[in-house]
């Protein structure tokens, strides 16, 4: 029967067809939404997030909660056990006084916890790759032999020559002052130290907080154990010392935990104290980078000279913005430019043509056969789909051009026959029966590509006998 009659032709489905493919030529519809990501879900560091990354925290966090509940601890147990008595005995302002402070210590240490220290972003693998160049080229290493990258830049600050490291996890030669958290695993803009404390890294954008932490929890650890002992000597007064303890028993777990923890609290702020006078970072305090005295070949090119002015730069200046950008979205991939179709709906774009060429034959300008189709008497039918037969013209025998040419002609089917079908699988396409005779050249070969043949004069030969035999039923 032929291609353009009815028959099995009626029963083919545009349904039928498998679109079910990731090529970006589908039809929106079909596509599913993949919801955009942000930047703290795949960030390098070792760090933990919450609230969207609105939180951000170092990942061993279990010190901070020893913080906290010491701080809740031992001020609930003064609100509760103390402040009533001595708001009677003495004044209220003590519980009022009480309470400021123990805000301003719970905030300024969430905010010294859950804040970007000043983190440094990674180079990209572009500016890796650039900052690699900028590196051989500085090192020579065209005039030949091997030379490792210098670890170092020299800079000139204030007339003091300062040293850049290169960091070999962030791809950066790191800014002055910064240097790399290992427990965090991220170069932080000037950074004094990692905090297990406060559960994060202390660095540019949240040294002042945890400074004002430190300080305001060394006057609340002073007020409650100062408190604590005035509580307990009017009550002796009244009862005795032994009936005092017996009736404010929660008085003595406030005075040892406030007794053990004052000392190292109030001596730590008095050390950050003497740093922001002096305008230096617990890290290069350490390390002695510095020498106090201008005179010295290595003084402080960052202190301004006056403890004031050190002081308010540290304290009352303007806070830098995060470089990290954690709540942004990341960039999707650019999809890539669909080729041109010609008004015909193609699928699976990222195949090879051989593989569009038997997905959809009747897209192409050539007839596509199959053994199963073509019933050839005495043959069994094989398993796989025959090639299809390529338009490129044959080179004949210089005696017969014009036959080559009337049966390609007539094997080629007329446009107009397939105006009316779907795209149709190599298994849909129907056959005409007896279509080629037994002893047709194409019944003794499971594949037949006309451009495939050595041009060789009996291949092809063979080949327009086919084709005029094609042409004659």
């Amino acid at each position: 029967m032929p291609p353009g009659g009815g028959g099995p032709m009626k029963d083919c489905e545009y349904s039928q067809i498998s679109t079910h493919s990731s090529s970006p030529m589908e039809s929106p519809h079909k596509k599913k939404k993949i919801a955009a990501r942000r930047k703290w879900e795949v960030f390098p560091g070792r760090n933990k997030f919450f609230c969207n990354g609105r939180i951000m925290m170092a990942r061993q966090t279990g010190v901070f909660y020893l913080t906290l509940v010491l701080i809740l601890v031992t001020s609930g147990l003064f609100f509760a056990f103390d402040c009533p008595y001595l708001a009677v005995k003495i004044t209220p302002a003590i519980p009022a006084v009480a309470g400021i402070l123990f805000f301003f210590v719970m905030g300024t240490l969430l905010r010294t916890s859950f804040s970007d220290p000043g983190v440094l972003p990674r180079a990209t693998p572009d500016e890796a790759a650039d900052l690699e160049r900028q590196i051989d080229i500085a090192n020579g290493t065209s005039s030949g032999g091997y030379r490792p990258p210098p670890r170092t830049k020299e800079v000139i600050i204030n007339g003091q020559t300062v040293k850049l490291k290169y960091c070999f996890t962030c791809k950066i030669f790191r800014p002055p002052r910064a240097s790399h958290c290992s427990l965090c695993d991220n170069c932080v803009e000037r950074f004094d130290h990692h905090c297990p404390w406060v559960g994060n890294c202390v660095g540019k954008r949240n040294y002042r907080f945890f400074y004002m932490f430190i300080l305001s929890l060394s006057f609340l650890t002073v007020f409650i154990f100062a408190f604590v002992l005035t509580h307990v000597i009017l009550r002796s007064q009244q009862t005795g010392f032994l009936n005092a303890l017996k009736d404010s028993p929660a008085s003595v777990l406030e005075a040892v935990v406030c007794f053990f923890s004052v000392w190292s609290i109030v001596g730590l702020s008095g050390f950050h104290t003497y740093l922001i006078s002096s305008n230096q970072t617990t890290n290069e305090d350490i390390k002695g980078s510095w020498s106090n005295k201008r005179g010295k070949e290595n003084y402080n090119p960052y202190s301004y000279g006056n403890i004031f002015t050190n002081c308010c730069v540290a304290l009352c200046g303007p806070i830098s913005p995060s470089l990290i950008d954690r709540r942004g979205y990341i960039q999707p991939d650019t999809p890539q430019p669909a080729a041109p179709s010609n008004g015909i709906t193609m699928y699976g774009a990222t195949q090879s043509q051989s593989d569009m060429a038997a997905a959809t034959p009747l897209l192409q300008s050539e007839p596509s056969l199959t053994s199963d189709e073509l019933h050839l008497p005495g043959k069994p039918g094989l398993g796989t789909p025959c090639a299809s037969l390529t338009l490129g013209p044959p080179t004949p025998p210089a005696s017969m051009p014009n036959l080559a040419e009337a049966a390609l002609a007539d094997v080629m089917p007329r446009k107009d026959e397939h105006m009316g079908h779907q795209f149709l699988t190599p298994d849909e396409a129907p056959s005409p029966p007896r279509l080629l005779a037994a002893g047709s050249p194409l019944a003794h070969s499971r594949t037949m590509h006309v451009l495939g043949l050595a041009s060789q004069d009996s291949l092809h030969e063979d080949s327009v006998r086919g084709l005029v035999k094609l042409s004659s039923v």
